[in-house]
């Protein structure tokens, strides 16, 4: 029991971390370039917002039969974790560019900068303010997510929550010290380890909720560390694979006939308010889908079958076999493409 404590109280702190080294960017963007006040005040109103969410939602969650609950935060798990493991991944082997925390602040205060000032509701700067708020918000309801699933299901909000508190604390404290984004934060390395941890977490309450409440992993709790283990080898390997076929020379093809250029479709310009509708859509579809929606439709093929199996030796190994099976061939599609 006390290895899975430790655990989970890793997984949550540097999931909450990646987190908070995001909205910390945002903020101080909003701020160092537009104007402090009003970035302050979307922080408060992003931490209310956040609060009434939790408060409304929060106690519904525990009141959810413990097999639905684990089939559904192993999903969402497995989703979140192989998303920030997928990216990992590819980041490790060259598929993709490393995370830039310094770039990132820059983009987001040249933008600030060439925005338009605009006083609403008594507000100075509706862009700082909004900018801060969005933030917060989205990045802060990540944070929720983590605490409230691990601790719930759990049954140690607790110590989800002191480790979000402990991972936020540091980062913003940090963060404003230096008044710089926390650049030389090994942002991948985090992202990496957190993703091994979330897909392992995902992996066992997933399995154990669709095999049904009667039935337990060998070991118990003691097995999300041996597939921890398990996770971050194949990992590894998938790593290591994806760097020699990247070194690999490419053959060019010449094509048969000359690109035939596309038409350009001017698009129908929308009002601000469908564009923010749209963006919080298409956050909520990335947080329950991901970035690659085979992933998920495997995930979900993976539940359905250990439901229909009764056999407790094979039952186990149907989760991992898939999230094995999908997370290679995501990853398969990229470096294809990249050829």
């Amino acid at each position: 029991m006390q290895g899975t404590s430790v655990a989970l109280f890793i997984s949550v702190f540097f999931a909450c971390a990646v987190e908070a080294v995001e909205a910390v960017t945002i903020v101080l963007a909003a701020g160092t370039a537009r104007d402090w006040k009003s970035a302050w005040r979307g922080v408060i109103a992003g931490l209310i917002t956040l609060a009434l969410i939790i408060a409304a939602f929060g106690p519904a969650i525990s009141h959810l039969p413990i097999s639905f609950l684990r089939i559904v935060v192993g999903g969402l798990l497995l989703v979140f974790g192989l998303t920030w493991l997928r990216k990992a991944i590819l980041r490790s082997s060259g598929y993709k560019a490393l995370h830039d925390e310094e770039k990132i602040f820059q983009e987001e205060i040249a933008a600030a900068r060439i925005a338009a000032k605009e006083t609403r509701h008594g507000v100075a700067d509706w862009y700082a303010f909004t900018l801060s708020y969005k933030g917060v918000l989205l990045e802060g309801l990540e944070v929720a997510f983590i605490v409230l699933t691990f601790g719930t299901i759990d049954h140690r909000v607790g110590l989800a929550s002191l480790a979000a508190l402990a991972a936020v604390a540091i980062v913003t404290a940090a963060g404003f010290a230096l008044r710089a984004p926390l650049a030389k934060v090994p942002e991948n390395t985090m992202k990496f380890g957190v993703g091994i941890m979330l897909t392992a977490f995902g992996i066992f309450w997933g399995a154990e909720g669709s095999a049904g409440a009667s039935k337990k992993w060998p070991g118990d709790n003691w097995a999300v560390l041996a597939l921890i283990a398990g996770v971050a080898v194949f990992s590894f390997i998938l790593v290591e694979v994806l760097k020699v076929v990247r070194t690999k020379p490419r053959v060019a093809i010449a094509a048969k006939s000359a690109p035939v250029a596309e038409a350009t479709v001017a698009k129908p310009e929308r009002s601000k308010s469908m564009q923010g509708l749209i963006s919080f859509g298409e956050f909520w579809v990335d947080f329950i889908v991901g970035d690659d929606w085979r992933i998920a439709a495997g995930i979900v093929a993976a539940f359905i079958i250990t439901a229909l199996i009764k056999t407790s030796s094979v039952v186990w190994g149907i989760v991992p076999l898939f999230v094995a099976l999908f997370l290679s061939y995501s990853l398969s599609r990229v470096a294809r493409s990249a050829q």
